[in-house]
């Protein structure tokens, strides 16, 4: 009885630890689904429970927003402390989108750049005490995606224009080969040629319509995948250490392939960002 009674007690112990929102997938706490817990039916919190990680994105949004202005607005002749570092990393996104780009990704380094530094500190901010990673949700993931869709098809636009933009949807079809031809053949070769570029057409719209759903699904379930192994080690802590009565932070022991996974999860949406970038330029724009 006494060795049931303290399993009942570590289960919930860990239930309310991990997951104060009653939802069946095990997730930390944070400081607004515990406000939510405390002060349930209170209209303010109600409505930042529901948007909670359009919050938490704007918390890192503005945090970044800070730090630039902080070190930006009177950048030092010769860079110290945090200046220096930002340098550097501002440094090493131009090399990598150059190397991936080419001479013209300069250019697009701004937007690169600012998609990776948001998305590696919303991965990150999950790590921190009452905080979310606001990409471990698909609502937000997929706007991110959806900014590069856009982005991407403006860079098209601007560099070739409508006509030539809607000629390379279709394929760049050309009759020039069917000038000396007979006629009877000319009528059989032309409605086949213009059948094979709607097909093109269809296909290639499709296909730049799956590019956001596969960066939106790879960079939302890759964190979330992350967020409820943390989860579950937290509730696994607590719940053995009831018998201590000392919680074990087993969480800890993932903590640095977590901060590695989250660092390469905003690499992969900035490498494919660039390729899809890259792919829309003038061959002779870029590798």
């Amino acid at each position: 009885m006494a060795v049931d009674a303290i399993e009942h007690a570590a289960h919930h112990v860990a239930h309310v630890a991990v997951a104060p929102t009653h939802s069946e997938i095990p997730e930390l706490p944070n400081v607004i689904t515990v406000l939510s817990e405390y002060f349930h039916g209170n209209p303010l919190v109600g409505w930042l429970h529901r948007w909670e990680n359009l919050v938490f994105s704007l918390l890192v949004a503005a945090g970044l927003c800070v730090v630039a202005w902080r070190y930006g607005r009177k950048p030092s002749v010769i860079p110290r402390g945090g200046q220096n570092v930002l340098e550097v990393l501002v440094e090493s996104i131009d090399a990598f989108v150059q190397r991936v780009i080419g001479p013209a990704g300069r250019e697009h380094t701004p937007f690169i750049g600012t998609l990776f530094l948001y998305i590696w500190m919303s991965n990150l901010s999950g790590l921190l005490p009452g905080c979310k990673s606001s990409t471990a949700n698909l609502n937000t993931t997929v706007g991110l995606a959806l900014v590069v869709f856009c982005y991407v098809q403006w860079v098209r636009v601007k560099t070739l224009g409508v006509i030539k933009y809607l000629d390379h949807m279709a394929g760049s079809p050309r009759f020039d080969d069917i000038a000396e031809l007979s006629l009877p053949l000319k009528l059989l070769i032309i409605p086949i040629k213009g059948f094979v570029m709607i097909v093109l057409f269809l296909l290639e719209l499709v296909g730049e319509f799956v590019k956001p759903i596969s960066l939106s699904l790879r960079l939302g379930f890759n964190v979330f995948a992350e967020d409820v192994l943390l989860a579950v080690l937290v509730g696994l802590g607590i719940a053995a250490g009831v018998m201590i009565h000392l919680p074990l932070p087993i969480q800890l022991f993932v903590v640095p392939l977590v901060l590695i996974f989250s660092t390469v999860q905003a690499l992969v949406f900035s490498l494919l960002s660039s390729v899809y970038i890259a792919l829309m330029l003038p061959q002779g724009e870029h590798h």
